[in-house]
């Protein structure tokens, strides 16, 4: 016998007070593209896709913040920039370099406005939560 938890979903659903908007560059390209005439590393011209719009959460994560292995040496450091991105099942997959905007929250109107990119989809998704790692991207 499977647990129903769709009565606990949609109770933490109705928490979810930020309206967020989920952005990925076309084709999933991020970064700088080479100009093969110049060796020059460009930016890149494809326009970001609007993927999801709805409502989510943003919160700081009170943990370590990935940081970019050296030499195949794993380390984490604290940052003021980690945060957690709650979204709600029904939200597509996100892929690390997405970018979620806030566009109303009701808990931080000091939020509105902000950016943040993915950088860990690995964090975890349970049954009545999508967990994303994030940091700031401005």
């Amino acid at each position: 016998m499977a647990l129903d938890l769709s009565g606990m979903r949609r109770i933490v659903e109705k928490l979810l007070d930020d309206e967020l908007q989920l952005w990925r560059e076309r084709a999933g390209v991020t970064g700088d593209e080479l100009d093969e005439v110049t060796g020059q590393l460009e930016p890149s011209g494809a326009a970001p896709v609007l993927l999801w719009e709805g409502s989510g959460a943003i919160v700081r994560s009170g943990q370590l913040s990935v940081v970019p292995s050296l030499d195949a040496v794993v380390a984490a450091q604290s940052a003021s920039t980690a945060y957690q991105g709650l979204l709600p099942l029904t939200a597509p997959s996100a892929a690390v370099d997405d970018v979620l905007s806030v566009a109303r929250s009701v808990r931080d109107p000091q939020l509105v406005g902000r950016r943040f990119r993915v950088t860990d989809i690995g964090v975890g998704t349970y049954v009545v939560v999508r967990f994303l790692r994030l940091e700031s991207a401005e």
